[in-house]
């Protein structure tokens, strides 16, 4: 059994190696504070693993259902592995509600099930569940839950996983998962056999200007909401800002190479984005005239 001080090292250490673009945004944030944010990000990872890269022999639903009763346990005060170890503690202390969690097990379950969504209603709860949920979690960590903050979470969590989705519709599709609604396929008359082929034609082009044009108006949202709240817990979301700005120049990093998503995965250097987090926390701490 591990204790709770070795419990977070193995959560920085996942962390860390993982190379995510979070990992840039949680260095802004004091120890504690980031210590949590390392334990969310590696529960959230090895959940998502256990559907992804499952551990060889073992069953995905079986995975699942190891890391309810895991995440029961730190709840109890009752966890045996190392990234519910770190948790317990976590959740204690930050006050974060277990139905969160739950959802986000609920969002991974469903790539198990659902390789297919009809609707962008259908699809958006499972971006709610797989991000926006996580936005939720981490307001917790960040220390402002007012309503309107949530409103920030939810909006900036719909607008993150709408840009993965189009960033990785390709290699998305070669696992057998199409995430974009199939309404909005026959909508343009974009055939799903030609994404299979990874074929770029002007009903692609127009498919993904609308998908584009819809991730835009999520950032949008999440900025009025973050206006409208005082300045204080402006700063607290700091972090999310961040992370606004890496994904914000991922979509536009889309748009401008044509929508060339079928291929190479679009991405940002290391030095770009630690280059954007420190510009956005600058920003963050200039005086301001708002309340």
């Amino acid at each position: 059994m591990m204790t709770p001080t070795q419990a977070q090292t193995y959560c920085t250490t996942l962390t860390k190696k993982s190379g995510s673009n979070f990992y840039y945004s949680f260095l802004f944030l004091p120890k504690a504070r980031r210590d949590a944010m390392y334990t969310v990000y590696a529960f959230c990872k090895e959940v998502d693993n256990a559907v992804d890269e499952p551990p060889p022999g073992s069953h995905p639903q079986e995975e699942l259902a190891r890391w309810r009763r895991e995440l029961a346990a730190a709840y109890d005060g009752t966890p045996t592995v190392p990234v519910t170890i770190s948790l317990a503690q976590h959740v204690r202390e930050l006050s974060i509600p277990h139905t969160y969690f739950e959802e986000l097990i609920k969002g991974v379950e469903m790539d198990l099930t659902t390789k297919r969504y009809a609707t962008f209603d259908q699809l958006s709860l499972y971006c709610y569940r797989v991000a926006s949920v996580v936005g939720l979690i981490c307001l917790h960590v960040f220390g402002t839950t007012s309503p309107r903050a949530q409103d920030y979470a939810v909006n900036l969590g719909m607008a993150f996983q709408l840009t993965n989705i189009l960033r990785d519709l390709g290699n998305d599709a070669e696992c057998g998962r199409v995430y974009l609604p199939q309404e909005d396929f026959a909508r343009f008359g974009y055939r799903e056999e030609d994404l299979l082929h990874r074929r770029y034609k002007p009903e692609f082009t127009d498919l993904m200007k609308f998908e584009v044009a819809r991730a835009k108006e999520y950032y949008a949202k999440a900025a009025r909401a973050l206006e409208s709240l005082p300045r204080n817990e402006r700063q607290a979301l700091t972090v999310a800002e961040i992370m606004r700005g890496v994904y914000g120049r991922i979509l536009q990093r889309i748009e401008e190479s044509g929508y060339r998503v079928l291929g190479d995965r679009v991405t940002l250097s290391s030095s770009h984005r630690l280059a954007v987090a420190a510009g956005v926390w600058l920003r963050s701490r200039l005086p301001s005239t708002t309340p």
